[in-house]
């Protein structure tokens, strides 16, 4: 099956270039360009794509409101939003994970990994490596922010293994890493995951970063514990 992509960026050279990239690939094919969020926004709708690149920086419209439109839309629930940005001078990479998108790249990202990180997210999988948590879980999570606050008892909803399981989903690890620290066969994991996103009320494991973060369950600046 082909994934269908959707670029929004204000820049056309770099649209260009990922363009080129993106069709480069046999299972992938740009379905359309946008400038600005409003253009990400409808063409979206119209295009149908499978995966938005979402630059944040646009005039107008920008990223953040753009992937809070699409996100909220339910008639776009298919729609993940993999966001570009740069680690380093960027501020809202939170909030782009609360308006609920399935990821971030930097911009200067390696051609196999682009390719890599929009299959990961078109099938449901968010695009949070340990490096990735983090260096940016524990700058943004670290500093109180009003109107995000989720309390700890809305983990209550789960079951000790599923908040373990969460646990190890905030640090970046995959099914396949939990399943082997675990113990579990990699599809049982995959059910703990989904129960624990149905539970919570996630569209996606970054969402479940966040409220792992947020309930205390993981703390800024734990590290994956080793295997035993």
């Amino acid at each position: 099956m082909t994934i269908r992509v959707l670029l929004a960026d204000d820049q056309t050279l770099i649209r260009s270039g990922f363009r080129v990239l993106v069709d480069s690939a046999p299972d992938l094919q740009v379905v359309a360009e946008a400038a600005n969020g409003h253009e990400a926004v409808e063409l979206a709708r119209t295009e149908r794509a499978d995966v938005v690149l979402m630059d944040i920086r646009m005039p107008g419209t920008d990223g953040l409101a753009a992937t809070r439109a699409i996100t909220a839309d339910d008639d776009l629930a298919g729609v993940k939003v993999l966001i570009l940005t740069t680690f380093e001078i960027d501020e809202y990479v939170f909030e782009a994970v609360l308006a609920g998108a399935s990821g971030f790249l930097g911009k200067s990202v390696e051609p196999d990994e682009l390719v890599d990180a929009i299959r990961v997210v078109a099938r449901g999988d968010a695009l949070l490596s340990p490096k990735a948590v983090r260096s940016l879980m524990n700058r943004f999570l670290a500093e109180p922010r009003t109107g995000h606050e989720i309390g700890p008892s809305v983990l209550d909803a789960l079951t000790e293994r599923e908040r373990e399981i969460v646990g190890l989903v905030a640090l970046g690890l995959s099914n396949d890493e939990i399943a082997l620290r675990l113990v579990l066969s990699p599809s049982t994991a995959k059910t703990h995951v989904n129960r624990a996103m149905t539970k919570l009320g996630c569209r996606d494991r970054a969402q479940l970063v966040v409220i792992a973060y947020q309930t205390g369950l993981v703390q800024p600046g734990t590290v994956v514990p080793p295997l035993q």
